[in-house]
């Protein structure tokens, strides 16, 4: 079984960027031109793209619209979109104008009907964000840590129809640790939502290890810093991925 690679674009400003352990003032940016980087990843074979609207996530709205949308004319294949996400105008407007699925973080937490509803009206296209510090749930742009455990987080939503579970390990994100695969292995064996893998993937190893793992319910995995810094070649994770 193979599983996907999603590489990532994270918007702050209008610029593309990385974060170290979500922290805002630790941004390193990687260009000024998002279109034009997701014309790369699609030219290097990737036909799924992961975007986050960074400021969003904190605003609780879309505040890198415009960047958004140029990714979108210029990205062929399926867009995945988080960042902010917590209204049903924010989720239909998004739909409407060709993100393949939405990822809901913090709405997830604080309004788990909404989650619900969301996934009935739109089949395959809800992903929940189940980010975790130490193994309880981050919400607001990973700003604030609740006391609910990921596990438990994951379970609320088994019957609710959502895609997919996206897994971070906060405390890996954008340091190139290497991936907290236990962990998002563990996720993937208590529900039977399938598991995307982000947070602290540092080149093929991760890639090959999670693989490894499809049919425990891992679905694909995230990378961002990994490729900008040259650490990891996207055709290559991708071929690896796909054995």
């Amino acid at each position: 079984m193979s599983i996907i690679v999603f590489p990532a674009i994270d918007l702050k400003g209008g610029q593309v960027v990385r974060l170290a352990e979500g922290d805002m003032d630790r941004a390193t940016v990687y260009g000024d031109d998002p279109s034009a980087q997701a014309q790369l990843f699609a030219e290097a074979g990737a036909q799924h793209l992961h975007v986050v609207d960074l400021d969003g996530a904190f605003a609780g709205e879309a505040v890198n619209r415009s960047a958004v949308e140029a990714i979108i004319k210029s990205f062929p294949g399926y867009l995945q979109l988080g960042g902010g996400i917590r209204t049903r105008e924010a989720v239909e407007g998004w739909f409407n104008l060709g993100v393949a699925r939405v990822v809901i973080g913090t709405a997830a937490l604080t309004d788990p009907e909404f989650v619900r509803d969301m996934a009935r009206a739109y089949e395959g296209g809800i992903v929940v964000a189940v980010d975790a510090r130490d193994g309880m749930v981050a919400t607001h742009g990973w700003a604030d840590v609740s006391d609910v455990p990921v596990a438990d987080m994951a379970r609320r939503f088994e019957d609710a129809g959502v895609a997919s579970l996206l897994f971070t390990d906060v405390g890996r994100d954008g340091l190139l640790k290497g991936c907290n695969i236990d962990a998002t292995v563990a996720l993937a064996r208590t529900t039977d939502i399938p598991v995307i893998a982000s947070g602290g993937v540092k080149g093929l190893d991760d890639i090959h290890l999670l693989s490894l793992h499809a049919e425990d319910g891992i679905e694909g995995v995230i990378t961002g810093r990994a490729l900008y810094d040259g650490r990891l070649d996207l055709a290559t994770a991708i071929a690896m991925a796909s054995r």
